[in-house]
Protein backbone atom coordinates (compact mmCIF):
# COMPACT_ATOMS: atom_id res chain seq x y z
CA UNK A 1 0.00 0.00 0.00
CA UNK A 2 1.07 3.78 -1.01
CA UNK A 3 2.29 5.79 1.76
CA UNK A 4 -0.56 8.28 0.93
CA UNK A 5 -2.82 5.46 1.40
CA UNK A 6 -1.72 4.42 4.82
CA UNK A 7 -1.87 8.35 5.93
CA UNK A 8 -5.82 7.96 4.29
CA UNK A 9 -6.02 5.24 6.50
CA UNK A 10 -4.70 6.64 9.91
CA UNK A 11 -7.24 9.54 9.22
CA UNK A 12 -10.22 7.45 9.01
CA UNK A 13 -9.13 5.25 11.92
CA UNK A 14 -8.43 8.21 13.95
CA UNK A 15 -11.90 9.77 13.36
CA UNK A 16 -14.04 6.54 14.06
CA UNK A 17 -12.22 6.23 17.50
CA UNK A 18 -12.27 9.31 18.63
CA UNK A 19 -16.10 10.08 17.65
CA UNK A 20 -17.66 9.01 14.36
CA UNK A 21 -18.84 12.07 12.16
CA UNK A 22 -21.90 12.45 10.67
CA UNK A 23 -22.37 10.42 7.37
CA UNK A 24 -24.84 10.69 4.28
CA UNK A 25 -26.25 14.34 5.92
CA UNK A 26 -27.39 12.44 9.26
CA UNK A 27 -26.93 13.41 12.57
CA UNK A 28 -28.48 11.22 14.87
CA UNK A 29 -26.90 8.06 16.80
CA UNK A 30 -29.11 5.19 17.26
CA UNK A 31 -28.47 3.15 19.62
CA UNK A 32 -30.73 0.39 20.38
CA UNK A 33 -32.23 -2.47 22.52
CA UNK A 34 -34.80 -4.44 22.39
CA UNK A 35 -37.57 -4.70 25.19
CA UNK A 36 -39.29 -8.20 25.86
CA UNK A 37 -42.66 -6.37 24.10
CA UNK A 38 -40.73 -5.03 21.42
CA UNK A 39 -39.12 -8.38 20.83
CA UNK A 40 -43.02 -9.60 20.01
CA UNK A 41 -43.79 -6.80 17.72
CA UNK A 42 -40.54 -6.60 16.33
CA UNK A 43 -40.18 -2.35 17.47
CA UNK A 44 -37.14 -1.02 19.18
CA UNK A 45 -36.61 1.39 21.59
CA UNK A 46 -33.48 2.91 22.85
CA UNK A 47 -30.72 1.10 24.76
CA UNK A 48 -26.82 1.29 25.64
CA UNK A 49 -25.63 -2.08 25.35
CA UNK A 50 -23.47 -1.85 22.70
CA UNK A 51 -20.07 0.46 23.99
CA UNK A 52 -19.48 3.27 20.87
CA UNK A 53 -16.51 3.08 18.45
CA UNK A 54 -14.83 5.41 20.59
CA UNK A 55 -14.37 3.20 23.66
CA UNK A 56 -13.41 -0.21 21.13
CA UNK A 57 -10.56 0.02 23.21
CA UNK A 58 -11.48 -0.85 26.58
CA UNK A 59 -14.94 -2.47 25.68
CA UNK A 60 -15.17 -5.10 28.39
CA UNK A 61 -13.99 -8.29 27.78
CA UNK A 62 -12.91 -7.77 24.32
CA UNK A 63 -9.40 -6.24 24.52
CA UNK A 64 -6.36 -8.09 24.70
CA UNK A 65 -3.31 -6.34 26.41
CA UNK A 66 -1.28 -8.80 24.54
CA UNK A 67 -2.46 -7.53 20.93
CA UNK A 68 -2.27 -3.79 22.43
CA UNK A 69 1.22 -4.37 23.45
CA UNK A 70 2.30 -6.44 20.03
CA UNK A 71 0.53 -3.52 18.04
CA UNK A 72 2.79 -1.12 19.63
CA UNK A 73 6.24 -2.40 18.64
CA UNK A 74 7.71 -0.99 15.92
CA UNK A 75 6.48 -2.42 12.43
CA UNK A 76 7.74 -1.89 8.41
CA UNK A 77 6.43 -2.02 5.22
CA UNK A 78 9.32 -4.18 4.06
CA UNK A 79 6.71 -6.96 3.97
CA UNK A 80 4.87 -5.64 0.54
CA UNK A 81 5.76 -6.78 -2.34
CA UNK A 82 6.06 -3.28 -4.89
CA UNK A 83 7.03 -4.85 -8.11
CA UNK A 84 6.19 -6.40 -10.43
CA UNK A 85 7.12 -9.63 -10.61
CA UNK A 86 7.97 -12.84 -13.16
CA UNK A 87 5.95 -15.68 -13.30
CA UNK A 88 7.99 -18.61 -11.56
CA UNK A 89 10.93 -16.25 -10.36
CA UNK A 90 10.68 -17.39 -6.58
CA UNK A 91 7.89 -19.66 -5.55
CA UNK A 92 7.75 -21.86 -2.71
CA UNK A 93 4.70 -23.85 -0.22
CA UNK A 94 5.32 -25.14 3.37
CA UNK A 95 4.64 -28.75 5.10
CA UNK A 96 1.88 -27.52 7.11
CA UNK A 97 -1.02 -24.13 6.84
CA UNK A 98 -0.59 -23.52 10.77
CA UNK A 99 2.18 -24.84 13.48
CA UNK A 100 2.11 -23.50 16.80
CA UNK A 101 5.56 -23.19 19.27
CA UNK A 102 7.52 -25.99 19.14
CA UNK A 103 7.14 -27.41 15.54
CA UNK A 104 9.11 -27.46 12.44
CA UNK A 105 7.83 -26.46 9.64
CA UNK A 106 9.62 -27.47 5.94
CA UNK A 107 9.68 -24.74 3.28
CA UNK A 108 9.92 -26.18 -0.83
CA UNK A 109 11.19 -23.30 -2.39
CA UNK A 110 12.21 -22.50 -6.25
CA UNK A 111 13.43 -20.43 -7.89
CA UNK A 112 15.92 -18.62 -10.84
CA UNK A 113 17.69 -16.60 -8.50
CA UNK A 114 21.50 -17.67 -6.97
CA UNK A 115 20.56 -17.15 -3.38
CA UNK A 116 17.03 -16.19 -1.43
CA UNK A 117 16.64 -15.78 2.01
CA UNK A 118 13.14 -15.92 3.96
CA UNK A 119 11.47 -12.98 5.96
CA UNK A 120 8.52 -13.74 8.15
CA UNK A 121 6.12 -11.33 8.86
CA UNK A 122 3.30 -11.06 11.68
CA UNK A 123 0.42 -9.39 9.60
CA UNK A 124 -0.81 -6.33 12.20
CA UNK A 125 -1.28 -3.21 12.41
CA UNK A 126 1.48 -2.31 14.00
CA UNK A 127 1.50 1.30 14.07
CA UNK A 128 0.41 1.82 10.50
CA UNK A 129 2.99 0.29 9.37
CA UNK A 130 1.20 -3.25 8.81
CA UNK A 131 3.32 -6.03 9.85
CA UNK A 132 6.59 -6.73 12.38
CA UNK A 133 9.36 -8.62 11.51
CA UNK A 134 9.87 -11.62 13.62
CA UNK A 135 12.97 -14.21 12.08
CA UNK A 136 15.03 -13.75 9.03
CA UNK A 137 16.48 -16.93 7.67
CA UNK A 138 20.44 -16.89 6.56
CA UNK A 139 21.01 -16.34 2.57
CA UNK A 140 20.20 -19.75 0.82
CA UNK A 141 21.77 -21.24 -2.47
CA UNK A 142 18.25 -21.00 -4.68
CA UNK A 143 17.91 -23.75 -7.51
CA UNK A 144 14.73 -24.17 -10.03
CA UNK A 145 13.15 -27.18 -8.67
CA UNK A 146 11.33 -29.72 -11.14
CA UNK A 147 7.75 -29.14 -12.82
CA UNK A 148 4.88 -30.36 -10.79
CA UNK A 149 2.89 -33.67 -12.50
CA UNK A 150 -0.77 -34.06 -12.62
CA UNK A 151 -2.28 -37.18 -11.27
CA UNK A 152 -4.05 -38.38 -14.36
CA UNK A 153 -7.86 -39.23 -14.09
CA UNK A 154 -7.95 -36.53 -10.92
CA UNK A 155 -5.88 -34.09 -12.07
CA UNK A 156 -4.11 -33.40 -9.25
CA UNK A 157 -1.68 -30.86 -9.22
CA UNK A 158 1.04 -32.24 -6.52
CA UNK A 159 5.00 -30.71 -6.12
CA UNK A 160 7.62 -33.32 -5.02
CA UNK A 161 10.27 -30.80 -4.07
CA UNK A 162 13.73 -31.27 -2.63
CA UNK A 163 13.40 -28.95 1.11
CA UNK A 164 15.20 -25.97 1.09
CA UNK A 165 14.72 -25.46 4.93
CA UNK A 166 13.61 -26.03 8.12
CA UNK A 167 12.20 -23.20 10.28
CA UNK A 168 11.47 -24.00 13.68
CA UNK A 169 8.42 -21.80 15.78
CA UNK A 170 9.79 -20.67 18.85
CA UNK A 171 8.08 -18.45 21.53
CA UNK A 172 8.84 -14.96 19.63
CA UNK A 173 6.41 -16.27 16.86
CA UNK A 174 3.26 -14.75 18.80
CA UNK A 175 0.41 -16.40 17.28
CA UNK A 176 -0.85 -14.59 14.49
CA UNK A 177 -1.70 -14.34 10.47
CA UNK A 178 2.14 -14.77 9.16
CA UNK A 179 3.50 -14.10 5.08
CA UNK A 180 6.83 -15.95 4.78
CA UNK A 181 8.42 -13.28 2.34
CA UNK A 182 10.75 -14.92 -0.21
CA UNK A 183 13.10 -12.35 -1.95
CA UNK A 184 15.79 -14.13 -4.12
CA UNK A 185 19.15 -12.43 -5.12
CA UNK A 186 17.99 -10.81 -8.18
CA UNK A 187 15.07 -9.06 -6.83
CA UNK A 188 12.49 -11.79 -7.42
CA UNK A 189 9.11 -11.84 -4.33
CA UNK A 190 6.48 -13.65 -3.31
CA UNK A 191 5.01 -15.49 -0.55
CA UNK A 192 4.46 -18.30 1.93
CA UNK A 193 1.40 -17.63 4.00
CA UNK A 194 1.16 -19.33 7.25
CA UNK A 195 -0.73 -19.55 10.63
CA UNK A 196 0.67 -19.85 13.80
CA UNK A 197 -1.71 -20.71 16.26
CA UNK A 198 -2.23 -21.95 19.96
CA UNK A 199 -4.28 -24.70 21.36
CA UNK A 200 -4.70 -23.47 24.78
CA UNK A 201 -6.13 -19.93 23.84
CA UNK A 202 -9.04 -18.65 25.21
CA UNK A 203 -9.53 -15.19 23.28
CA UNK A 204 -12.51 -14.08 22.24
CA UNK A 205 -12.02 -14.00 18.79
CA UNK A 206 -11.30 -17.08 16.60
CA UNK A 207 -10.41 -15.77 12.90
CA UNK A 208 -10.23 -18.30 11.02
CA UNK A 209 -8.26 -18.11 7.67
CA UNK A 210 -10.01 -20.12 4.58
CA UNK A 211 -7.20 -21.91 3.00
CA UNK A 212 -9.14 -24.54 1.68
CA UNK A 213 -11.12 -21.79 -0.47
CA UNK A 214 -7.11 -20.68 -1.24
CA UNK A 215 -6.47 -23.79 -2.56
CA UNK A 216 -10.11 -24.50 -4.43
CA UNK A 217 -8.89 -21.32 -6.88
CA UNK A 218 -5.34 -21.92 -7.07
CA UNK A 219 -4.30 -22.36 -10.61
CA UNK A 220 -0.64 -23.62 -9.75
CA UNK A 221 -0.03 -26.03 -12.71
CA UNK A 222 -3.38 -25.26 -14.85
CA UNK A 223 -5.72 -26.82 -12.58
CA UNK A 224 -7.95 -26.14 -9.65
CA UNK A 225 -11.59 -27.24 -8.63
CA UNK A 226 -13.28 -24.73 -11.08
CA UNK A 227 -11.04 -24.90 -14.54
CA UNK A 228 -8.53 -27.32 -16.09
CA UNK A 229 -6.42 -27.65 -19.10
CA UNK A 230 -6.65 -27.09 -22.33
CA UNK A 231 -8.53 -24.31 -22.35
CA UNK A 232 -11.68 -24.03 -24.64
CA UNK A 233 -13.66 -26.87 -23.59
CA UNK A 234 -17.57 -26.53 -22.51
CA UNK A 235 -19.15 -27.47 -20.08
CA UNK A 236 -20.03 -26.87 -16.53
CA UNK A 237 -18.05 -27.78 -13.60
CA UNK A 238 -15.15 -27.97 -16.45
CA UNK A 239 -15.05 -31.57 -17.02
CA UNK A 240 -11.05 -31.79 -16.21
CA UNK A 241 -11.21 -29.64 -13.00
CA UNK A 242 -9.19 -30.95 -10.14
CA UNK A 243 -11.06 -33.89 -8.14
CA UNK A 244 -8.40 -33.80 -5.39
CA UNK A 245 -6.08 -30.91 -4.46
CA UNK A 246 -2.98 -30.73 -3.01
CA UNK A 247 -1.44 -28.18 -0.87
CA UNK A 248 2.32 -29.59 -1.75
CA UNK A 249 2.08 -27.03 -4.31
CA UNK A 250 2.39 -22.79 -4.33
CA UNK A 251 -0.44 -20.55 -4.53
CA UNK A 252 -0.50 -19.24 -8.27
CA UNK A 253 -1.83 -16.33 -7.33
CA UNK A 254 -1.45 -12.82 -4.62
CA UNK A 255 1.83 -13.26 -5.35
CA UNK A 256 1.55 -16.90 -3.10
CA UNK A 257 -0.23 -15.55 -0.41
CA UNK A 258 -4.18 -16.31 -2.18
CA UNK A 259 -6.53 -13.97 -1.40
CA UNK A 260 -5.22 -13.10 1.64
CA UNK A 261 -4.35 -9.49 1.26
CA UNK A 262 -7.54 -8.69 -0.15
CA UNK A 263 -10.43 -11.01 1.40
CA UNK A 264 -8.67 -11.51 5.26
CA UNK A 265 -6.04 -9.04 6.23
CA UNK A 266 -8.39 -5.66 5.87
CA UNK A 267 -10.24 -7.15 8.92
CA UNK A 268 -7.15 -8.76 10.34
CA UNK A 269 -5.36 -4.95 10.95
CA UNK A 270 -8.51 -3.54 11.87
CA UNK A 271 -8.91 -5.91 14.93
CA UNK A 272 -5.56 -5.72 15.72
CA UNK A 273 -5.16 -2.00 15.42
CA UNK A 274 -7.87 -1.63 18.46
CA UNK A 275 -5.97 -4.36 20.58
CA UNK A 276 -9.00 -6.95 20.24
CA UNK A 277 -8.81 -10.59 21.87
CA UNK A 278 -8.30 -12.32 19.11
CA UNK A 279 -6.69 -15.42 18.07
CA UNK A 280 -6.18 -17.49 14.47
CA UNK A 281 -7.15 -20.66 13.27
CA UNK A 282 -7.41 -21.89 9.68
CA UNK A 283 -10.28 -23.73 8.62
CA UNK A 284 -8.17 -26.84 8.79
CA UNK A 285 -8.06 -26.41 12.21
CA UNK A 286 -11.52 -26.16 12.89
CA UNK A 287 -11.51 -29.35 11.41
CA UNK A 288 -8.80 -31.06 13.40
CA UNK A 289 -9.34 -29.48 16.42
CA UNK A 290 -12.95 -27.85 16.31
CA UNK A 291 -13.89 -28.87 19.80
CA UNK A 292 -11.76 -25.96 21.05
CA UNK A 293 -14.78 -23.15 19.75
CA UNK A 294 -15.75 -23.82 23.31
CA UNK A 295 -13.34 -21.72 24.99
CA UNK A 296 -13.83 -18.85 22.98
CA UNK A 297 -16.90 -16.21 22.45
CA UNK A 298 -16.76 -16.27 18.50
CA UNK A 299 -15.83 -17.70 15.45
CA UNK A 300 -15.21 -15.59 12.49
CA UNK A 301 -15.06 -16.91 8.65
CA UNK A 302 -13.52 -14.32 6.30
CA UNK A 303 -13.87 -13.22 2.91
CA UNK A 304 -14.32 -16.38 1.00
CA UNK A 305 -14.90 -19.41 2.92
CA UNK A 306 -16.81 -21.68 -0.13
CA UNK A 307 -14.97 -25.50 0.66
CA UNK A 308 -16.45 -26.66 4.24
CA UNK A 309 -15.64 -30.99 5.26
CA UNK A 310 -18.26 -32.67 7.74
CA UNK A 311 -16.01 -32.39 10.82
CA UNK A 312 -16.30 -28.74 10.03
CA UNK A 313 -19.85 -28.31 9.42
CA UNK A 314 -20.23 -30.44 12.69
CA UNK A 315 -17.59 -28.11 14.57
CA UNK A 316 -19.63 -25.32 13.93
CA UNK A 317 -22.68 -26.35 14.41
CA UNK A 318 -22.30 -28.01 17.89
CA UNK A 319 -20.60 -24.19 19.01
CA UNK A 320 -23.60 -22.40 18.23
CA UNK A 321 -25.55 -25.00 19.73
CA UNK A 322 -23.21 -24.16 23.12
CA UNK A 323 -23.42 -20.76 22.95
CA UNK A 324 -20.56 -19.33 20.48
CA UNK A 325 -21.12 -16.98 18.03
CA UNK A 326 -20.66 -17.19 14.34
CA UNK A 327 -19.57 -14.49 11.83
CA UNK A 328 -19.68 -15.32 7.95
CA UNK A 329 -17.92 -12.30 6.50
CA UNK A 330 -18.03 -13.72 2.90
CA UNK A 331 -20.71 -14.81 0.62
CA UNK A 332 -21.07 -18.53 -0.52
CA UNK A 333 -20.12 -20.33 2.66
CA UNK A 334 -20.62 -24.25 3.21
CA UNK A 335 -20.63 -24.54 -0.67
CA UNK A 336 -19.07 -27.50 -1.68
CA UNK A 337 -18.48 -30.39 1.08
CA UNK A 338 -14.68 -31.64 0.78
CA UNK A 339 -12.97 -34.06 2.40
CA UNK A 340 -8.94 -33.92 3.80
CA UNK A 341 -6.51 -36.61 2.79
CA UNK A 342 -2.86 -36.61 3.66
CA UNK A 343 -0.05 -35.88 0.95
CA UNK A 344 3.56 -37.26 0.78
CA UNK A 345 4.76 -34.19 3.49
CA UNK A 346 2.03 -34.63 6.18
CA UNK A 347 -1.55 -34.65 7.33
CA UNK A 348 -4.29 -32.69 6.16
CA UNK A 349 -2.84 -31.85 2.71
CA UNK A 350 -4.83 -32.98 0.03
CA UNK A 351 -8.68 -31.45 -0.64
CA UNK A 352 -11.15 -33.58 -2.37
CA UNK A 353 -14.14 -32.49 -3.58
CA UNK A 354 -15.23 -34.39 -6.68
CA UNK A 355 -18.45 -32.29 -7.08
CA UNK A 356 -20.61 -35.69 -8.28
CA UNK A 357 -21.04 -38.23 -5.23
CA UNK A 358 -21.71 -41.18 -7.42
CA UNK A 359 -18.08 -40.22 -9.08
CA UNK A 360 -16.34 -40.33 -5.47
CA UNK A 361 -14.87 -43.47 -4.46
CA UNK A 362 -16.57 -43.53 -0.97
CA UNK A 363 -20.12 -43.54 -2.55
CA UNK A 364 -21.38 -46.23 -1.17
CA UNK A 365 -18.81 -46.95 1.38
CA UNK A 366 -18.58 -44.28 3.46
CA UNK A 367 -21.59 -41.44 2.35
CA UNK A 368 -21.03 -39.34 5.24
CA UNK A 369 -17.89 -38.39 3.85
CA UNK A 370 -17.88 -38.32 0.48
CA UNK A 371 -17.95 -35.04 -1.52
CA UNK A 372 -20.25 -33.04 -2.76
CA UNK A 373 -22.57 -29.57 -3.35
CA UNK A 374 -23.77 -29.17 0.61
CA UNK A 375 -27.40 -28.65 -1.30
CA UNK A 376 -29.92 -30.43 -3.34
CA UNK A 377 -27.59 -33.83 -3.81
CA UNK A 378 -28.14 -37.16 -1.94
CA UNK A 379 -26.38 -38.73 0.20
CA UNK A 380 -25.58 -35.87 2.14
CA UNK A 381 -27.96 -33.16 0.97
CA UNK A 382 -27.81 -30.12 3.99
CA UNK A 383 -27.86 -26.79 2.95
CA UNK A 384 -25.74 -24.54 4.35
CA UNK A 385 -28.96 -22.24 5.06
CA UNK A 386 -30.02 -24.25 8.20
CA UNK A 387 -26.37 -22.71 9.76
CA UNK A 388 -25.59 -19.61 8.11
CA UNK A 389 -28.80 -18.00 7.65
CA UNK A 390 -29.50 -17.38 3.97
CA UNK A 391 -27.74 -19.33 0.96
CA UNK A 392 -25.78 -18.46 -1.94
CA UNK A 393 -27.75 -16.19 -4.44
CA UNK A 394 -25.53 -15.83 -7.52
CA UNK A 395 -22.85 -13.25 -8.64
CA UNK A 396 -21.64 -10.38 -10.19
CA UNK A 397 -18.15 -9.50 -11.18
CA UNK A 398 -18.35 -6.62 -13.47
CA UNK A 399 -20.76 -4.41 -11.20
CA UNK A 400 -20.06 -2.83 -7.23
CA UNK A 401 -24.03 -2.38 -5.95
CA UNK A 402 -24.60 -0.31 -3.34
CA UNK A 403 -26.29 -2.00 0.53
CA UNK A 404 -29.77 -0.63 1.50
CA UNK A 405 -30.78 -0.48 4.71
CA UNK A 406 -33.93 -2.63 6.11
CA UNK A 407 -34.37 -0.88 9.67
CA UNK A 408 -31.99 1.06 10.69
CA UNK A 409 -32.90 0.93 14.29
CA UNK A 410 -30.86 -2.42 14.32
CA UNK A 411 -27.66 -2.44 16.87
CA UNK A 412 -25.49 -3.08 13.62
CA UNK A 413 -26.63 0.51 12.48
CA UNK A 414 -25.94 2.29 15.80
CA UNK A 415 -24.06 5.10 15.36
CA UNK A 416 -23.62 5.53 11.67
CA UNK A 417 -26.32 8.14 11.32
CA UNK A 418 -28.14 5.60 8.72
CA UNK A 419 -31.55 5.66 8.29
CA UNK A 420 -33.98 2.84 6.41
CA UNK A 421 -33.65 3.04 3.41
CA UNK A 422 -30.07 4.50 2.91
CA UNK A 423 -27.52 2.54 0.58
CA UNK A 424 -23.88 2.51 1.71
CA UNK A 425 -22.48 2.36 -1.96
CA UNK A 426 -20.20 -0.13 -3.42
CA UNK A 427 -20.16 -2.43 -1.16
CA UNK A 428 -21.85 -5.49 -2.99
CA UNK A 429 -19.50 -7.24 -5.08
CA UNK A 430 -19.09 -11.19 -6.55
CA UNK A 431 -21.21 -13.18 -4.40
CA UNK A 432 -24.17 -13.02 -2.85
CA UNK A 433 -25.79 -13.99 0.22
CA UNK A 434 -29.87 -14.25 0.26
CA UNK A 435 -32.93 -15.48 1.95
CA UNK A 436 -34.51 -18.50 0.61
CA UNK A 437 -37.88 -19.26 1.44
CA UNK A 438 -37.36 -22.75 -0.34
CA UNK A 439 -34.39 -23.84 1.59
CA UNK A 440 -34.55 -24.88 5.58
CA UNK A 441 -33.84 -21.60 7.55
CA UNK A 442 -33.35 -21.69 11.58
CA UNK A 443 -36.42 -19.94 13.15
CA UNK A 444 -35.85 -15.84 13.54
CA UNK A 445 -33.98 -14.63 10.63
CA UNK A 446 -33.81 -10.95 10.64
CA UNK A 447 -32.66 -9.40 7.52
CA UNK A 448 -30.94 -6.58 8.25
CA UNK A 449 -29.99 -5.27 4.49
CA UNK A 450 -31.45 -5.71 1.61
CA UNK A 451 -30.46 -4.48 -1.62
CA UNK A 452 -31.05 -5.77 -5.71
CA UNK A 453 -28.30 -6.65 -7.59
CA UNK A 454 -27.86 -8.30 -11.29
CA UNK A 455 -26.23 -11.96 -11.45
CA UNK A 456 -22.89 -12.06 -14.28
CA UNK A 457 -23.88 -15.42 -15.82
CA UNK A 458 -27.56 -14.82 -16.63
CA UNK A 459 -28.44 -11.30 -15.87
CA UNK A 460 -31.47 -11.81 -13.95
CA UNK A 461 -32.32 -10.12 -11.09
CA UNK A 462 -31.77 -10.98 -7.44
CA UNK A 463 -31.06 -9.67 -3.95
CA UNK A 464 -28.11 -9.97 -1.44
CA UNK A 465 -29.20 -9.63 2.28
CA UNK A 466 -27.05 -9.24 5.24
CA UNK A 467 -28.69 -11.91 8.08
CA UNK A 468 -28.75 -12.57 11.21
CA UNK A 469 -30.56 -14.93 14.03
CA UNK A 470 -29.83 -15.97 17.19
CA UNK A 471 -30.00 -19.62 18.08
CA UNK A 472 -32.64 -20.99 20.70
CA UNK A 473 -31.48 -21.61 24.45
CA UNK A 474 -27.98 -21.20 23.26
CA UNK A 475 -28.34 -17.57 22.38
CA UNK A 476 -25.55 -17.66 20.20
CA UNK A 477 -26.01 -15.45 17.36
CA UNK A 478 -25.42 -15.73 13.24
CA UNK A 479 -24.15 -13.13 11.26
CA UNK A 480 -23.45 -13.49 7.47
CA UNK A 481 -22.45 -10.38 5.08
CA UNK A 482 -24.30 -11.00 2.01
CA UNK A 483 -21.51 -10.30 0.34
CA UNK A 484 -17.56 -11.45 -0.48
CA UNK A 485 -16.47 -7.86 -0.57
CA UNK A 486 -17.62 -6.77 3.25
CA UNK A 487 -13.52 -7.19 4.29
CA UNK A 488 -12.39 -5.61 1.15
CA UNK A 489 -14.53 -2.65 1.35
CA UNK A 490 -13.30 -2.14 4.66
CA UNK A 491 -9.98 -0.78 3.11
CA UNK A 492 -9.76 3.36 2.21
CA UNK A 493 -10.66 4.14 -1.48
CA UNK A 494 -7.89 4.77 -3.65
CA UNK A 495 -6.39 3.94 -6.90
CA UNK A 496 -3.69 1.69 -4.86
CA UNK A 497 -6.37 -0.30 -2.94
CA UNK A 498 -8.33 -0.63 -6.65
CA UNK A 499 -11.72 0.55 -4.25
CA UNK A 500 -13.86 3.05 -5.76
CA UNK A 501 -13.35 6.54 -5.48
CA UNK A 502 -13.00 8.10 -2.14
CA UNK A 503 -16.65 10.07 -2.90
CA UNK A 504 -18.35 7.05 -2.90
CA UNK A 505 -16.25 4.99 -0.10
CA UNK A 506 -17.75 2.71 2.62
CA UNK A 507 -15.39 2.25 4.63
CA UNK A 508 -16.09 4.62 7.19
CA UNK A 509 -19.47 3.34 7.62
CA UNK A 510 -18.74 -0.31 7.17
CA UNK A 511 -15.75 -0.39 9.98
CA UNK A 512 -18.45 1.40 12.30
CA UNK A 513 -20.82 -1.62 11.53
CA UNK A 514 -18.02 -3.72 12.19
CA UNK A 515 -17.18 -2.32 15.26
CA UNK A 516 -20.87 -3.29 16.15
CA UNK A 517 -21.04 -6.26 15.27
CA UNK A 518 -17.66 -7.39 16.55
CA UNK A 519 -18.40 -5.43 20.19
CA UNK A 520 -21.29 -7.39 20.51
CA UNK A 521 -20.65 -10.80 19.33
CA UNK A 522 -17.05 -10.75 21.66
CA UNK A 523 -18.80 -10.54 24.68
CA UNK A 524 -20.89 -13.42 24.86
CA UNK A 525 -24.28 -15.41 23.29
CA UNK A 526 -25.26 -12.27 21.08
CA UNK A 527 -29.05 -13.10 21.58
CA UNK A 528 -29.20 -12.23 25.52
CA UNK A 529 -28.69 -8.82 24.45
CA UNK A 530 -30.30 -8.55 21.21
CA UNK A 531 -32.38 -11.44 20.40
CA UNK A 532 -33.06 -11.54 16.38
CA UNK A 533 -36.54 -10.52 15.44
CA UNK A 534 -37.72 -12.32 12.66
CA UNK A 535 -38.63 -10.02 9.09
CA UNK A 536 -38.13 -11.96 6.29
CA UNK A 537 -41.50 -12.25 5.66
CA UNK A 538 -42.36 -8.20 5.00
CA UNK A 539 -39.56 -8.88 2.21
CA UNK A 540 -39.98 -11.95 0.43
CA UNK A 541 -44.01 -13.10 0.21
Amino acid sequence: MLVAGLLVLAAVVLALVLALPPVLGHSSSKNHRRTPADRVSGKRSPRSGIAPVRRFLGADGVESSAIIAQNRLPGTTSWKITTPQSANGIVGYASTQQARAGQTVTLYVSTQAATFRVDAYRMGYYQGKGARLIWQSSELPGSAQPSCPVTSGIYMVQCSWTPSLHVTITDKWMPGAYLLKLTGSGGQQSYIPIVIWNPDSHAAYVVMEGVLTWQAFNPFGGYDLYTGQPPGLSGYPYPTRSRVLSFDRPYGYGNGAASFLTNEYPLIRFMEEHGLDVTYWTDITLATHGNLLANHKALISLGHDEEWSLRMREAATTARNEGVNLIFFGASPILRKIRLEPSPIGPNMEEVNYRDPQADPLYGRDNAEVTQNWWGQPPANNPASTLVGSSYDGYNVDTHYPMVVVDSSSWLFAGTGLSTGDKIPNVLFTDFNAYNTGRPNPPGVEILTHSPVTFSFDGKAGWADTTYYTWGPSGAGVFESGTNNWINALRPCTAATGNPSPGACPSALLRKMTANLLLLFGQGPAGRTQPSVANWQSLYS
